[in-house]
């Protein structure tokens, strides 16, 4: 006979003792991709590597102001009267110096990452907030103006960014200056990230809209409407958390997208110069030394090739952990 009674043990009919049935815990979607991510090791070395670059871009202006790193003072007296290094690698010099200048090489490239990195996350998060609220309006709201949003956004694609670039670049800089904006590289630097930004969200745009689609006829969504739910709650309480691991995935993908594309216009001459370092103005700088001294040239070239690949990686593997329908064995 089974008892009531707590501390009588219960058996099974063959005398064996019973074990107490287990409990089931549900896990969250933030819980399930974590535990993907721990099982992912490229996608956990891309995320150090990340966040070394990260961590570089932070601590660099902060080190300059130390006089821990030196990537202003021009060393004349290490370079030959040819504009070559007289010395290498040294303890003071851990990449050696900059040809023609003196300066050092490594200080150069550690603050060149900090302004690289504001331009691409900067130039980000214009266009995630640009494409966000065209694709939620698009989305949601159908019919002409999800036409109309449509049509903008493929006339946007059609814009040759580059070009526009590269033309507009004297005119839009001086208009800049003109409201106000400090001249010089805070101007270009502003133009740059616009442009970037500006031209830059209508993929986003494209994936938000197709979310929306997918969430506007959801039963929360009509249960919020049917207790008289504004449309200012329907957006922001109901539809946004929602769409937070697409903005997440696609803005480690975008960002790597926007620093390159600082590079290459620093590169034709368009974007931050020099003594302000970037990755871009040092790549072309060094091109002229590319066969006297490798390590000026290849350091840079490494430097934006290592950051972008990292954090693409970053961006594949948030993708497949957050996935619902991947496998979660």
């Amino acid at each position: 006979m089974v008892t009531g009674d707590p501390n009588v043990e219960n058996f099974s009919p063959d005398g064996a003792e019973s074990e107490s049935p287990k409990k089931i815990e549900g896990r969250s979607l933030r819980q399930i991709a974590l535990g993907r991510l721990k099982k992912d090791k490229g996608t956990l070395a891309a995320m150090t590597i990340a966040a070394l670059f990260i961590l570089c871009a932070i601590a660099s202006p902060i080190l300059d102001q130390m006089g821990v790193i030196d990537p202003f003072t021009n060393h004349r007296e290490l370079i030959d009267s040819s504009g070559n290094p007289k010395v290498g690698i040294s303890g003071s010099h851990l990449l050696g110096v900059v040809p023609g200048s003196g300066t050092d090489l490594l200080s150069r490239l550690m603050l060149g990452v900090t302004f690289s990195v504001i331009v691409g996350l900067c130039a980000t998060i214009v266009a995630i907030s640009i494409g966000l609220v065209i694709g939620l309006i698009a989305g949601f709201s159908g019919g002409k103006v999800d036409f109309l949003c449509s049509r903008l956004i493929d006339l946007v694609l059609c814009f040759p960014t580059t070009l526009m670039l590269l033309a507009l670049t004297g005119s839009i800089v001086a208009r800049l200056e003109d409201l106000g904006v400090p001249k010089g590289n805070v101007a270009i630097g502003l133009y740059v990230i616009l442009v970037l930004g500006l031209f830059g969200w209508p993929t986003f745009a494209r994936i938000v809209r197709g979310q929306v689609l997918t969430l506007r006829n959801r039963e929360f969504i009509e249960a919020a409407r049917s207790l008289g739910a504004t449309n200012k709650r329907l957006y922001f309480t109901e539809l946004l958390p929602n769409l937070w691991a697409p903005i997440l995935v696609y803005s480690t993908l975008l960002f790597p997208v926007f620093v390159s594309a600082e590079a290459a216009l620093g590169f034709l001459g368009v974007g931050i110069k020099a003594p302000t370092p970037t990755l871009g103005n040092i790549i072309n700088d060094s091109v002229a030394y590319a066969q006297t001294n490798a390590l000026y040239f290849f350091a840079p070239t490494l430097s934006v090739a290592l950051l972008v690949l990292s954090f693409n990686l970053v961006g594949d593997g948030l993708r497949d952990a957050l996935d619902p329908k991947a496998d979660r064995h």
